[in-house]
């Protein structure tokens, strides 16, 4: 049986293509999962790990799936465009990034929708949830797999913030999220899309002035070390499309592919199951780290909620009432 091929560092890419391919074996098809997290206890990279090794265990001889990341590969911008030319077969992006391909996920981006993770996994498990998965297949190609759970969102400044109105005047790192930059707007804040590998420097040189993101994010990319401090507002889900293209699933024979898609399926749900701890765990980490957390009152938070209702009826429209209200209900 050949070794599982986890090509974890740029420095296993740069030796070459054939370095990073040594342990497939011959005659297999090698399958290369591309993704722009980094680290080794992200919930996204355990989950990227874990799909790797049960595909090489179980279809060996088959498929080999390589497993790139830390955008060591493909980095946020060309990620998506990879994948419609063949060049990597797996992706797991943000939901946030399909603003140009579909508004329908623009609903997983609507600030407190979801109220904890149990909310928004019954959601993906609802007929309109799994509906999702195929949005954007008959004219993008791209095909999803399962939810990526990762936890929800927390805000980061370089300044305390306690209520919205603290942000007034700051600059927020968001990503291609044409929601996420109402949210940020209807604090009085401005809204900076950037790539994930480039959050960290712009928060050192004060090209933005904070963030919002998981604590698992937060903690092993280290943007603790450059701001004040983390406010838990508990905001917003971060949530990954674990995919591939049409192209590909068509291309497997119906067998393989069953066997696939099972395989797929059995590590979303245990890794959703499981961000939750690691979640924990990261919080806990950041605070050793001598990270600085606010907590909230009720009220305070209320003052948060009450900001960012309207984001929702700004975008009811294109998300779709009924969509949005399933979300809600879940």
């Amino acid at each position: 049986m050949k070794k599982i091929s986890l090509a974890l560092t740029s420095l296993a890419l740069a030796f070459s293509a054939n370095t990073a391919l040594a342990s497939c074996d011959a005659g297999e098809r090698v399958v290369k999962f591309s993704h722009v997290t980094g680290g080794t206890t992200h919930p996204k990279v355990v989950a990227a790990n874990n799909f790797a090794e049960r595909v090489n265990k179980e279809m060996n001889g088959k498929l080999c799936v390589e497993v790139f990341p830390n955008s060591t590969l493909f980095g946020d911008s060309k990620e998506l465009e990879a994948l419609l030319l063949g060049d990597v077969q797996l992706l797991a992006p943000s939901l946030s990034k399909f603003g140009s391909y579909t508004s329908k996920y623009g609903v997983f981006d609507l600030p407190f929708i979801f109220k904890d993770m149990d909310h928004a996994i019954r959601f993906t498990n609802t007929a309109e949830g799994k509906k999702l998965l195929t949005e954007m297949d008959e004219y993008a190609g791209f095909v999803g797999l399962g939810y990526w759970m990762s936890g929800m969102k927390y805000f980061s400044a370089n300044k305390q913030l306690t209520l919205p109105n603290d942000a007034k005047g700051l600059k927020f790192r968001v990503q291609t999220s044409d929601v996420a930059k109402q949210m940020i707007s209807a604090m009085g804040a401005s809204p900076q899309a950037m790539s994930f590998s480039e959050v960290y420097g712009a928060l050192q040189t004060g090209v933005v002035d904070g963030q919002e993101n998981t604590w698992s994010n937060i903690y092993t990319k280290k943007f603790y070390e450059v701001q004040d401090s983390v406010t838990e507002t508990n905001h917003q889900l971060l949530a990954y499309l674990f995919m591939t293209s049409s192209d590909f699933l068509n291309s497997l024979s119906d067998e393989d592919r069953a066997q696939f898609m099972k395989i797929a399926d059995d590590v979303t749900q245990e890794a959703n199951l499981s961000v939750k701890a690691k979640e924990a765990a990261n919080r806990a980490n950041i605070l050793k780290a001598g990270g600085k957390i606010n907590t909230l009152t009720a009220d305070q938070l209320k003052v948060w909620v009450d900001t960012m209702q309207p984001v929702w009826s700004q975008f009811e429209s294109d998300i779709g009432k009924d969509l949005i209200k399933a979300a809600a209900g879940a």
